[in-house]
């Protein structure tokens, strides 16, 4: 599906968002060469005055409910299973494909009441989620295209239209059978984003709902501006209809295609041609997402996104969904973006957290909101809860944003509850839609799901609120300018507040691409340079024990090497230049302040930024090996560098297509066969990739060496896909669409590390008044928080919001509810406040935000004004 993943918590280019670190003792240091210089003074800790107090739980344990059953106690390291093995398999047939034994679990999700009830039918296990949703992408070239037809979607106020006339009642009735929520702005409704904003947003909703009316005035109006003429109820374009081709996917939950067909019916009605070309993800995503726009081989398509886990920020979904400095932006399409230049900044400022205090941060959302609606370069549909099925003898934690599928928990957790080891038939509903490399490769969900199973992770996030753990590191300490609203809720994290952070001199802060060496601060800011936040992160000394899955020991220049191509990709004098990386590279610097490595066993890692998150964990920044899509060691990003450097390949679908070359794949196809000449070249000349720099960590009998591992892993496996995860990949055939995942023997954990999650605790929400009321009288509506039956403690709760909406849909007042006991809370109406109602129908939202899961719970009821 177009379940492409939200990669602001998963990409490297934005290092000072995703990763944290965890508690322990710190190790003695070996010292690092001369270049870096010793730690600094422990800064000395002062209270932000916004601060929001802090909730300690013990360094290893989440607050979770108890596991069904008692945690399997075992010797077995990586993964729990032998063999995963994957394959493609439609969504109408996965229940009873589950049934008969053909597959263990259907991964990627599905949506509708009649699919919930078959699995409820068949008695099946499964995870609810709540990280899909569901848009309408447009084509926003124009007014032309190359073929000097007319495109719409090139006028914003056209695109702005299609929200208003798109019902999205209509649709999650019809569809999802009323289970989906109407989505308007680029936020979820279940996110904590949404019930912080949920005030400017809901005004938001009721401006921008169902109106055909006024969709076709304004669409009307556009047309003829653009020259279009509307000849017996159907637009033209000098003497030609105006045809929309209208991209409609037929797989993944099979929901998009009844969405598109309905879509394609409005838009017939209002005078327009419609193409409606049907395929899978593989099918169109080489038209929307790799073609460049400008040629005009669409105009509409049905989107969908998943997020990686649960978010605790979405001030980057503006930038992610809407600027060419996206993380997506080496595609043409979000290349054609154009933007204003305040909106432009606007975007990147709260992507990147420049704001000082909460209430500027709300203010920066409304803007950012309202200004998404004017551009519309997609609009949101509905919001989706999906259901993972899989065999009752399976288990497997899941997130509630990311379901199994995109959830890094699940090579973790997957096995049967009888056993160790075994086979799992994995069903999905795609694999391979794209190439895979790891500066960028495939960011689809349907890839990710198995080379985030062979990769490892500095940390792993909370799948209940977001909050990271730690899984590779063993503590952090987290230092954050006086007066931002930062706090922390696990013991791993050490948090204090420092009036000024001061960069060290010899911090690492900007990349000499001709001399292949790192700039320090002394030398670019010799005047001193300071940061808002700075994180120290203790790895263990056994982290040099870690071994990649083609047999060579991890080393420092595993860690470097990703902060070296961060700038060389983004740096027009380099070999390896992608202009469509250079927009990232801006963005990245305008809030980084520097590396500074201070120890290598343990190794121990300092990391400034003015980027920041509201929670301590989430600043921390580890620099485990990971890239922007996947993980890879140094070595085998100095094969594909060479092929990179000679033209023969690229790492983005852009300078690909720009080049006119292969899109490197690390999997299959022409990119094996060039890889693999580029490692025998390695092999015969023994050449350290920016030898100044990675020459330090690096001997060249190491090096040797590594090339020959790498050899022989490819020799064994056919691929150059190497991680250090739970498992490795093994068999890959691209044409018949199946992987397998073999066990990791050498992975550093045992099997049983994050078997800690059970079910999240899930608010229910009920709600009980009167359904008619008089003006001028007080009215009380008793509100009940309870899970799986029992009283939800007030400790347990963060607040209970309530916001009532008059006849009109226009927000009347908000609230909070008042506590009566634990479970029971009271929304009161003054007789003052009724004495202002009209007669008509009121409608009154309770929202329930939890400490314990980060997706907020909500009840609406309505009444009566007589």
């Amino acid at each position: 599906m177009s379940k492409k993943l939200l990669v602001a918590l998963s990409l490297m280019i934005v290092l000072s968002v995703l990763l944290a670190a965890c508690g322990g003792n710190q190790a003695p240091a070996t010292e690092i060469p001369a270049t870096e210089a010793p730690a600094t003074e422990e800064p000395t800790a002062t209270e932000p005055a916004a601060a929001k107090p802090t909730t300690e739980v013990p360094t290893q344990g989440p607050t979770l409910e108890p596991t069904d059953e008692p945690i399997v106690q075992t010797t077995r390291v990586g993964g729990w299973l032998d063999t995963v093995a994957m394959s493609v398999v439609n969504a109408g047939s996965a229940v009873s494909q589950i049934k008969s034994g053909a597959i263990d679990i259907y991964a990627s999700g599905l949506a509708t009441a009649s699919d919930a009830a078959a699995i409820s039918v068949a008695n099946l296990d499964h995870s609810n989620e709540f990280g899909l949703y569901y848009e309408i992408t447009f084509n926003p070239v124009g007014p032309t295209t190359e073929d000097g037809k007319l495109n719409p979607f090139s006028s914003a106020k056209i695109r702005e239209a299609m929200n208003w006339l798109i019902d999205r009642e209509y649709i999650n009735q019809e569809i999802y059978g009323g289970i989906a929520t109407p989505m308007v702005v680029p936020l979820l409704p279940t996110s904590l984003d949404y019930s912080r904003n949920i005030e400017a947003i809901k005004q938001l909703e009721v401006k921008y709902a169902y109106n055909l009316e006024k969709a076709n005035q304004v669409i009307t109006a556009e047309m003829k501006a653009m020259g279009a003429q509307l000849v017996d109820g159907k637009w033209n374009y000098e003497g030609k209809p105006v045809v929309l081709i209208f991209l409609i996917r037929t797989d993944s939950d099979g929901t998009r295609l009844p969405m598109g067909n309905i879509i394609s019916n409005w838009l017939k009605e209002i005078g327009f041609t419609v193409d409606q070309v049907y395929g899978t993800s593989s099918d169109l995503g080489v038209l929307w997402e790799e073609e460049d726009p400008a040629l005009g081989g669409w105009h509409m398509y049905t989107g969908a996104w998943e997020a990686t886990g649960i978010s605790r920020n979405d001030g980057d979904n503006f930038q992610e969904f809407y600027s060419p400095a996206s993380s997506h932006g080496s595609s043409p399409l979000w290349q054609a973006y154009d933007l204003d230049d305040d909106y432009f900044q606007l975007i990147k400022d709260l992507a990147n957290n420049n704001f000082n205090t909460l209430e500027e941060r709300a203010d920066m959302f409304v803007e950012a909101a309202a200004g998404a609606l004017e551009y519309s370069f997609r609009i949101w549909v509905v919001s989706g809860s999906t259901q993972t099925p899989w065999r009752p003898r399976l288990t497997v934690s899941y997130d509630l944003g990311a379901g199994v599928d995109s959830s890094r928990l699940w090579p973790y957790t997957l096995r049967y509850k009888d056993q160790e080891g075994g086979l799992v038939k994995w069903g999905g509903a795609d694999l391979f839609v794209q190439p895979v490399n790891p500066l960028g490769g495939s960011n689809w969900s349907y890839d990710r799901q198995y080379y985030d199973a062979a990769s490892d992770f500095g940390v792993l996030l909370n799948p209940f609120t977001g909050v990271a753990l730690p899984q590779r590191i063993e503590r952090a300490e987290v230092i954050v300018q006086t007066g931002l609203p930062v706090s922390k809720t696990y013991d791993w994290v050490d948090l204090s507040f420092e009036d000024k952070i001061t960069v060290p001199g010899d911090t690492w802060i900007d990349w000499d691409v001709e001399n292949q060496v790192w700039l320090t601060v002394d030398e670019v800011y010799p005047d001193g340079l300071t940061a808002k936040t700075k994180s120290v992160v203790y790895y263990p000394p056994e982290l040099w024990d870690i071994t990649w899955h083609d047999g060579s020991k991890m080393d420092l220049a595993d860690f470097i090497m990703p902060q070296i191509m961060r700038f060389e990709t983004g740096y027009e004098e380099s070999d390896l230049y992608d202009e469509s990386q250079a927009p990232r590279l801006e963005s990245f610097k305008l809030t980084f302040k520097g590396i500074r490595i201070t120890s290598i066993t343990p190794l121990v890692i300092e990391y400034y930024s003015d980027n920041w998150t509201l929670d301590a964990e989430n600043i921390v920044t580890t620099l485990f090996p990971q890239y922007g899509f996947g993980t890879s060691p140094w070595h085998m990003i100095a094969v594909s560098n060479l092929a990179e450097a000679a033209g023969q390949l690229a790492y983005t679908t852009d300078k690909a297509d720009h080049l006119e070359i292969e899109w490197m794949n690390y999997l299959g196809g022409p990119s094996l066969n060039i890889l693999d000449s580029k490692l025998d070249q390695l092999i015969v000349q023994n050449l350290i990739p920016f030898e100044p720099t990675l020459g330090q960590f690096v001997a060249a009998e190491s090096a040797a060496a590594r090339y020959a591992n790498l050899k022989a892993f490819y020799e064994e496996h056919g691929h150059f896909y190497v991680g250090t995860g739970p498992y490795m990949i093994d068999d890959v055939h691209l044409g018949e669409k199946t992987l397998t995942l073999v066990h990791n023997p050498n992975f550093p954990d045992l099997a049983d590390k994050w078997n800690i999650f059970s079910s999240p605790k899930l608010a229910e929400v009920a709600v009980d008044g009167a359904v008619n009321i008089s003006t001028g009288a007080e009215v009380a509506f008793e509100t009940f928080v309870t899970f799986e039956g029992e009283v939800y403690p007030d400790d347990e709760i963060d607040q209970v919001k309530y916001l009532l909406y008059g006849p009109d849909g226009a927000l009347v007042v908000t609230g909070m509810a008042e506590l009566v006991t634990d479970g029971h809370y009271r929304v009161t109406l003054s007789e003052e406040l009724t004495g202002q109602f009209v007669s008509g129908a009121y409608k009154l939202d309770v929202v329930v935000i939890s400490k314990l899961v980060a997706i907020p719970s909500s009840v609406t009821f309505e009444f009566a004004v007589e």
